[in-house]
């Protein structure tokens, strides 16, 4: 009703592999950001699979988590793949993700990547190019997602998108996909993954709207109700999951966004038999999306806060369960918008101040094919929107140990050595693209040592007349040819065994690759 089909489906053409500025003076805004989490606790937390404690989540070890990420659509569409594909390798997608500070995929999904021999459609294998992907099913390739994720310390919420590549549903099924088929593909998925703690949860439905009703009673319409039974479905086969539960279009005559109406929770919650597994997820988005009245109110954007406290905030506020905002997004092209959005970062709570006892959120979408709010990448599949980005600054989290697994907490730097290490770095440098004029290159800095470092340094010397013409994640000197490179604030602290990542351009191109030394503190 108030929006029209957001996923522009048509592969894009990759424009000229060009990484632009993202970064004002290469660093990244989330000033000083592991060592706020730390003082909050959070730094080190995501171990093992996850609970809730009123609204708070809590990893294994009872420590809280902030799910801070962005949704890479796809799987849910014609696809049946993540979009983007088509110009670039996923690993390479899922290291800028990482670095940009995300913690957090979340996979929106189609019940047609469940059909037998389901393949993915537009990838990309030349050059090396996803090349572990090649003559794998759709759901083999998520598969290896889940997998890299894990390895790089993100963790995945499924999304039931949609039953089929054709477009939303209202309800939870259709005709061609009964509500049988829904739950049976949510078990399955469940299985799938069982023991792999990079999967946290599933999101049970997309967007839930009129015709679907909350607490009515009516078993065809009420998604409550059908939330219950899927996820006691789900929790069935893997008891270890979170189940996450969008709210409805109208309430008691009151509508708002698909999906962003919560307000029955106050008088209907979901419960189910497994306790500490609901979380409740809104989406909530701007005026390229669709007008909404709240807009156009004299005191806006100073009556938002009121406006989600009213359909979804209240139930975080008021301890019921954690909420997870699972979509929102904006071109950000028009005033109205960009206060929106201000007012939403805020009302968010950032992690610096707030720690992981905050809203949770994952931005729609890391894509630029998104038809009424674009991506934090631009057209080319590679440029990073800064400024979009930069507005997501302040409720950015730490990432979370690597490795996934059965409940096993991963961190490759505990213990320890408690009386301290010799710091120690190295650094791999790869050019992910070159075209003569100019290229773009990525190093990757990987803490040998036995204890956690604060900081680090990378430095190289060219043969050629190469120059920096921009950096992100890290800030750089040039003196001829030789380039030190320190990390930013944001991923400086690196734990034994862990690693961070940084890009630059260059110019010109033909460089190949210098020897690199890394020094840590």
């Amino acid at each position: 009703m108030f929006r029209s089909l957001r996923r522009t489906l048509g592969a894009l053409c990759a424009a000229a592999a060009v990484l632009a500025l993202p970064l004002a003076g290469g660093a990244h805004p989330v000033a000083a950001l592991e060592a706020d989490a730390a003082e909050v606790g959070v730094a080190e937390a995501g171990a093992g699979y996850w609970h809730t404690s009123g609204r708070q989540i809590l990893d294994a070890d009872g420590q809280a988590v902030r799910i801070a990420g962005i949704n890479w659509f796809g799987f849910e569409t014609a696809n049946r793949v993540t979009h983007g594909l088509w110009t670039r390798d996923y690993k390479s997608m899922i290291d800028q993700m990482k670095s940009l500070g995300y913690n957090t995929i979340r996979m929106p999904y189609s019940d047609d990547i469940l059909k037998s021999g389901a393949m993915p459609d537009s990838v990309n294998y030349s050059d090396g190019k996803n090349a572990d992907l090649q003559g794998l099913t759709s759901l083999q390739v998520l598969d290896r997602i889940v997998a890299y994720a894990g390895q790089s310390g993100l963790k995945i919420i499924l999304d039931r998108h949609r039953p089929d590549g054709a477009g939303q549903s209202a309800l939870w099924y259709t005709s061609a996909v009964p509500e049988t088929t829904w739950i049976t593909n949510l078990k399955a998925l469940a299985t799938r993954y069982k023991g792999n703690s990079t999967v946290i949860g599933i999101d049970l439905h997309n967007e839930p709207h009129d015709p679907a009703c909350w607490g009515c009673g009516d078993t065809a319409r009420d998604w409550r109700l059908a939330a219950q039974r899927a996820g006691n479905a789900v929790l069935s086969v893997n008891p270890d999951l979170l189940i996450l539960v969008e709210g409805v279009q109208t309430y008691d005559g009151v509508s708002g966004w698909w999906g962003g109406n919560l307000m029955g929770v106050a008088q209907y919650p979901v419960q189910l038999d497994v306790p500490n597994r609901v979380v409740y997820s809104a989406h909530d988005y701007a005026t390229s999306v669709a007008q909404q009245s709240w807009f156009s109110d004299p005191s806006f954007p100073a009556n938002m806060p009121g406006v989600w406290d009213r359909y979804w905030g209240y139930i975080f506020k008021q301890n019921i369960a954690p909420v997870w905002v699972g979509e929102f997004g904006t071109t950000l092209q028009s005033t109205v918008d960009q206060r929106w959005l201000a007012a939403l970062v805020t009302y968010l709570r950032s992690t610096s101040t707030y720690g992981s006892d905050s809203f949770h959120w994952t931005f729609w979408s890391w894509n630029p094919n998104s038809g009424d709010t674009g991506g934090i990448l631009k057209d080319d599949w590679q440029t990073v929107d800064t400024v979009k980005d930069g507005y997501l600054a302040s409720i950015k989290a730490p990432g979370f140990p690597s490795g996934g697994g059965s409940g096993d907490p991963g961190d490759p730097g505990d213990p320890g050595d408690p009386g301290g290490g010799t710091p120690a770095c190295t650094a791999a440098y790869t050019v992910s693209s070159d075209w003569g004029s100019g290229f773009n290159a990525e190093v990757k800095v990987t803490n040998t040592g036995t204890t956690a470092i604060s900081s680090w340094k990378v430095t190289w010397t060219w043969p050629g007349s190469q120059r920096v013409t921009n950096m992100w994640n890290a800030s750089y000197t040039q003196s001829g040819a030789t380039v030190t490179a320190a990390n930013a604030a944001h991923n400086g602290a690196v734990s034994a065994g862990g690693s961070a990542s940084f890009g630059f351009g260059g110019a010109p191109g033909g460089g190949g690759v210098p020897s690199v030394s890394c020094a840590a503190a």
